[in-house]
C-alpha cells in the first residue's frame, strides 16, 4: 500500500487535536478530518469549561497523567500564548464516606498532595455561596481549576498547522480499513479516499459507529450545562473568589460547578456528573425542558441556595461511556497500526493535552512509557 501520510487521526475534538498537535510537532505528516468545523459544539468539547484536578476520585491510577498533563498544558499556554487552564481551587464535597470526598482523600494520600479537609462550618466560612449540610465536608485543593475546551482544540489544531498538519473540515468519515498485514490504513470519506501508515481513531460520541470491531460497549448520554444567574449578584461567584467543586448530596448524586467567567460571565455553570439518557449522535434531543431545569433547582435550594436564580441557558453535550467508565486508549488489539482513544466517560478533557502524547507515542513507537493499563479494551475483550 503506497503511503503519504505517516497517520490519518479521525476526530479534531479534544484528543484528535491535541495527537495532531504532537505528531505534527515530531515531524510526523498528518491528515486529521472532522464532519464538523473546528472546535464545534456538536460533541462533547464545548461550554467553555471543564473541570481539572488532581486528587482523584475515581482511581489514583489517573494521577500521574492529571501531572504530566497540567505541565502539558503550561506548554501548550506558552506556545500559543492563550490562557487555557485557570486556576481556581477546588472543593470535592459530601458526606465522609461518598466517593466524592473518600476516594480525592485516598488518591491525595497516595501520591502526597497537597489538600486540607474542612468541615461544614469551614466550608461555609470560607466559601459563603455554599450551603452545607451538618454532615458534609470537603477535600480543598489548592491546584483544582478548570480548561476552556473551544480554546484548547483551536489552539492545539493552529499549533498542528504551523507545524504542517493538513486538516481537513466538514468532510465525513464512511468508513476505515487496516491492512491485514499490519502495516497501512485506508480512510474513505464523503470527499474521498486517503491512505497512511497508521490511523488514530478518536471519534468521541461517534466511536461507537466507528469502532464496533473493537469489543466494548460502549453507550452514549445526553448531558446538559445550565447556567444560572445567583439571586445576591454574580460578584461571589467570580473567578478569585469561588472554586470549582463536585458536590456529591445526600442521595450520592454528583453535581459539578464552575466560577463565573467569560463568555457566560453574568451567570455560573453547574451540571448533574450522571442522570444522562441515552442517546446517538443523531437522536439527541438538543432542547432544554422546564422539567430537567426544575430538578437542578431541587438540588440548587438544598446546597447553594445563591446559585438558584435566573435560569440563563442550557447546553447539551454527549458523554461517551464505557462499562467501567475508565476510558480506552490503546492499540487496537487486531490492527497494531490502529491507536483508539474513546470512552471517556464525561471525565476526560483534563486529560487531553497528555493523551495526544500518549496517542503519538503509540503511532511512532508502539508503545508509550505512561500508565496506561487501566484503558486497555482487553479488559472487556477478555473477561
Amino acid at each position: 500500500m503506497s503511503t503519504h501520510y505517516d497517520v490519518i487521526i479521525i476526530g479534531l475534538g479534544a484528543m484528535g487535536s491535541t495527537a495532531a498537535y504532537q505528531l505534527a510537532k515530531k515531524g510526523q505528516r498528518v491528515l486529521g478530518i472532522e464532519q464538523f468545523g473546528p472546535a464545534h459544539d456538536q460533541g462533547s468539547s464545548h461550554g467553555g469549561s471543564r473541570i481539572i484536578r488532581q486528587s482523584y476520585f475515581e482511581d489514583p491510577a489517573y494521577v500521574p497523567l492529571l501531572l504530566r498533563a497540567y505541565e502539558l498544558w503550561d506548554k501548550i499556554e506558552r506556545e500559543s500564548g492563550n490562557e487555557i487552564l485557570t486556576i481556581t481551587g477546588g472543593l470535592m464535597l459530601g458526606p465522609p464516606e461518598s466517593l466524592t470526598v473518600s476516594g480525592s482523600i485516598d488518591s491525595a494520600k497516595k501520591w502526597n498532595l497537597p489538600y486540607e479537609i474542612l468541615e461544614a462550618n469551614d466550608i461555609l466560612k470560607r466559601f459563603p455561596t455554599f450551603s452545607p449540610s451538618p454532615q458534609t465536608i470537603a477535600l480543598y485543593e489548592e491546584k483544582a481549576g478548570f480548561v476552556r475546551p473551544e480554546l484548547s482544540v483551536y489552539s492545539h489544531l493552529l499549533q498542528a498547522e504551523k507545524y504542517g498538519a493538513e486538516l481537513r473540515f466538514f468532510e465525513e468519515v464512511q468508513s476505515w480499513e487496516a491492512h491485514p498485514s499490519g502495516e497501512g490504513v485506508r480512510v474513505v470519506t464523503t470527499n474521498g479516499m486517503y491512505e497512511a501508515g497508521k490511523i488514530i481513531i478518536s471519534a468521541g460520541a461517534w466511536a461507537p459507529q466507528l469502532l464496533k470491531e473493537l469489543g466494548v460497549n460502549l453507550q452514549v448520554e445526553r448531558h446538559i450545562q445550565m447556567f444560572f444567574e445567583p439571586t445576591q449578584g454574580i460578584d461571589s461567584f467570580r473567578v478569585g473568589k469561588h472554586p470549582i467543586y463536585i458536590w456529591e448530596a445526600d442521595d450520592n448524586v454528583q453535581l459539578y460547578g464552575f466560577p463565573s467567567h467569560g463568555l457566560h460571565a453574568e451567570g455560573a455553570k453547574i451540571a448533574f456528573f450522571r442522570k444522562g439518557k441515552l442517546c446517538t449522535p443523531e437522536s439527541i434531543d438538543r432542547n432544554i425542558y422546564e422539567e430537567e431545569v426544575e430538578m437542578m433547582r431541587e438540588y440548587l435550594a438544598q446546597g447553594i441556595p445563591q446559585l438558584n436564580g435566573r435560569f440563563l441557558q442550557g447546553k447539551t453535550c454527549m458523554y461517551t461511556n464505557t462499562p467501567d467508565e475508565h476510558f480506552v486508549v490503546s492499540l487496537h488489539p487486531n490492527h497494531p497500526q490502529v491507536a483508539v482513544a474513546a470512552g471517556f466517560s464525561g471525565h476526560g478533557f483534563k486529560f487531553a493535552s497528555v493523551v495526544g502524547e500518549i496517542l503519538s507515542d503509540l503511532v511512532i513507537k508502539g508503545e508509550t512509557d505512561h500508565p496506561i493499563d487501566l484503558f486497555s479494551p482487553k479488559r472487556f475483550i477478555y473477561q
